[in-house]
C-alpha cells in the first residue's frame, strides 16, 4: 500500500513541476537508488527547496480520492512540494541493509525543523512502520511544536501504529500545549476508557487553578461519561464559554450512563440541535 501512495506522490508531483524541476528529482531519484551514502542523501535533501520551490502540492478531487485509496486517512493536499519531494526521496529507501529506521534517525539528528517535520509528515508512506515507533516517541516528546503537529495532525501513523498507552499520552500532550484534537486522525475511533479519566484528572486539575478547560477534552470523555463524569459535564454546561457548553452537550449525548438523556433534556435548544444534527463535533465551533 506504502507503494502505491509512493508512485502517485511521484506522479503528482512530476505533473505539478517544471521540465527542470522534473529533471533534477528524476536525477536525484535515480542516483539515491539502492542505499546512498548519507552525505550524498542529507546533500539531496538540503538542496530540495532551492531546486523545487515552495509552493503547495495542488491535488484536484480525484487526485484526493486516489490518495484515501491508497493510503486510508492519507491527506498529502496539506503538504508542499518540498514535503512531498524529501518524503519522496526518505520513502525510497531500502527497508533493510541498514534497517530504515536507523538511516531515518540519522537522517532526523542533523535535520533542521522543517526537514523534521517533513520525514514525520511522511511516517505512513515508509517500510517497516512498525520499527519507526521509537523514533515516533522521540518526537513526540519534542519541544518543537513544528514537529509535534506533522506526526499529529492530519497523519495516519497514530491511529494506525500508537499503543493505547502512546496515544493517551500524545493526546493529552496536544490538550496541554494547546495543539487542537480535531485534526487528529482516529480521535473517536480510539477513545477509550482510560484516556476519559485521563481527560477528567486534566479537567479538575485546571478548575482548581483556576484555568479554562479545553473544551474538546468532553469529546474523549462522552462515550464513557458515568456517574461523577456528568456532574462534571453539567458544570462545564452551566459555568462554560458558548463552545463549552456545546462541547459538553455532545459528550452527553453520546454517554452510556441513562442518566445522561435527562440531563441534556434541561438544555433543549442543544437538545435540540444535536437531535436535528445541526450540532456535531464539525460544528461545535461555528465558522
Amino acid at each position: 500500500m506504502s507503494q502505491q501512495a509512493r508512485t502517485l506522490l511521484k506522479q503528482w508531483l512530476m505533473e505539478q513541476l517544471s521540465p527542470e524541476q522534473r529533471d533534477w528529482l528524476s536525477g536525484q531519484l535515480e542516483s539515491l537508488g539502492g542505499s546512498p551514502a548519507d552525505t550524498v542523501l542529507a546533500m539531496a535533501l538540503g538542496l530540495v527547496p532551492r531546486r523545487l520551490g515552495a509552493q503547495a502540492l495542488r491535488l484536484d478531487d480525484d487526485q484526493r480520492a486516489q490518495a484515501r485509496a491508497a493510503l486510508p486517512g492519507w491527506t498529502p493536499e496539506r503538504w508542499s512540494i518540498i514535503d512531498a519531494a524529501r518524503i519522496l526521496i526518505v520513502s525510497g529507501l531500502p527497508a533493510d541493509d541498514p534497517p530504515f529506521a536507523a538511516r531515518l534517525q540519522s537522517l532526523c539528528q542533523t535535520a533542521d525543523p522543517a526537514e523534521l517535520a517533513a520525514f514525520y509528515r511522511g511516517l505512513s508512506l515508509y517500510p517497516a512502520p512498525r520499527s519507526l515507533e521509537p523514533l515516533v516517541g522521540e518526537g513526540l516528546r519534542s519541544n518543537m511544536r513544528q514537529v509535534f503537529e506533522a506526526i499529529v495532525h492530519d497523519n495516519p501513523y497514530p491511529r494506525t501504529h500508537l499503543d493505547t498507552h502512546r496515544w493517551n499520552h500524545m493526546v493529552l500532550k496536544a490538550l496541554f500545549i494547546d495543539c487542537p484534537l480535531a485534526p487528529v486522525q482516529g480521535l473517536d475511533e480510539r477513545a477509550n476508557e482510560e484516556l476519559a479519566r485521563i481527560m477528567l484528572d486534566f479537567a479538575h486539575e485546571r478548575w482548581a487553578a483556576g484555568r479554562v478547560v479545553p473544551w474538546e477534552i468532553w469529546r474523549c470523555v462522552g462515550p464513557f461519561a458515568r456517574g461523577a463524569a456528568l456532574d462534571d459535564l453539567d458544570r462545564a454546561l452551566s459555568g462554560g464559554t458558548p463552545i463549552e457548553r456545546r462541547a459538553a452537550a455532545l459528550a452527553l449525548a453520546a454517554s452510556p450512563d441513562p442518566q445522561a438523556r435527562g440531563r441534556l433534556a434541561a438544555h433543549p435548544e442543544l437538545a435540540r440541535d444535536i437531535e436535528a444534527g445541526r450540532l456535531d463535533w464539525n460544528t461545535v465551533v461555528p465558522s
